[in-house]
């Protein structure tokens, strides 16, 4: 308790204290970006054998016996199969001591991992900046860990597991029970109007295009929003979703010359809108009806 209060006390030492936690909490959210979509698939594979009574080639059957999760094996290098030693492991420091490199075979370490990290750090960081020493700094926290795993996830994959996205939704509802974002009711309507929205575009879209724009994912995500912060969020998210996501789909498109036909993750930039939101969404909203002359 009395680290708690020193803490609370001094801003800057709690601040860092998030900083230096998300730091930690991103080197796991790396591990579940590349795992998740890999333990999901295995099950699929699983299932499907079991279902239609049929035996995996024996190379495939081998490795879908393997013990594959969030926490076995441990971490590896993918190129020499040498396993990562705890001092290779601390976030953002161990990169750099290691240049980049395996410490092994040399081979070059993806610098999206200590980013993943450095961006999990400063988010929870300006979430406590924000919210203080508050329940809703400890909810708000969580909810951008959830969104970054998710963010990863959808851009490496197109895909939102329901295993992040149905549990952040019934979170938002169990925390708004306390009113910790939202009154209870509004979280109700939002979850229900967040998943409507996007599931009544699709329908349309599809009937109208034949086309099908977007995941049973961003139905869920939306839902989700809604739930933590109430229905009155999501139009803002909506918009800012969309015209950021549009704007970086003609970006993508230009500079790299991408098919403009193939499908964007949309997942990222609801999650982006959504942290917004959550953090400034009441004075973008007073800005923009004062601006729009709807507020005196």
């Amino acid at each position: 308790m009395q680290v708690l209060a020193y803490l609370e006390t001094y801003p800057a030492l709690l601040i860092s204290s998030a900083f230096i936690l998300g730091l930690l909490i991103g080197s796991f959210l790396n591990v579940v970006i590349h795992r998740l979509p890999i333990m999901m698939e295995r099950e699929y594979q699983r299932d499907f054998y079991a279902y239609f009574d049929k035996t995996p080639p024996a190379a495939e059957e081998q490795l879908l016996g393997q013990n594959y999760n969030l926490v076995l094996p441990h971490s590896h290098c993918p190129s020499c199969n040498q396993e990562i030693k705890p001092w290779q492991n601390i976030p953002i420091i161990s990169y750099l001591l290691l240049r980049g490199k395996c410490g092994n075979c040399g081979t070059a370490i993806s610098k999206r991992y200590p980013l993943v990290e450095l961006a999990t750090g400063i988010l929870t960081a300006i979430v406590v900046w924000q919210l203080g020493f508050t329940w809703q700094a400890l909810a708000g926290v969580v909810f951008t860990w959830a969104l970054v795993a998710l963010t990863g996830i959808d851009f490496d994959k197109q895909l939102l597991p329901d295993s992040i996205t149905l549990p952040l939704l019934w979170a938002g509802l169990l925390i708004n029970l306390w009113g910790v974002f939202a009154p209870l009711q509004d979280a109700v309507i939002g979850a229900i109007a967040g998943y409507l929205v996007l599931w009544s575009i699709f329908h349309v879209f599809k009937l109208v295009t034949g086309k099908e724009g977007m995941g049973a994912g961003d139905f869920k995500i939306l839902a989700a929003i809604g739930a933590w912060f109430g229905w009155q969020v999501l139009p803002l998210v909506i918009l800012l979703s969309a015209a950021v996501g549009a704007l970086a789909g003609i970006l993508w498109t230009l500079i790299s010359g991408r098919d403009k036909n193939l499908p964007i993750a949309f997942g990222p930039y609801l999650a982006g809108a959504a942290w917004i939101a959550m953090l400034w969404g009441e004075q973008i909203m007073g800005w923009y009806f004062r601006v729009s002359g709807m507020s005196s």
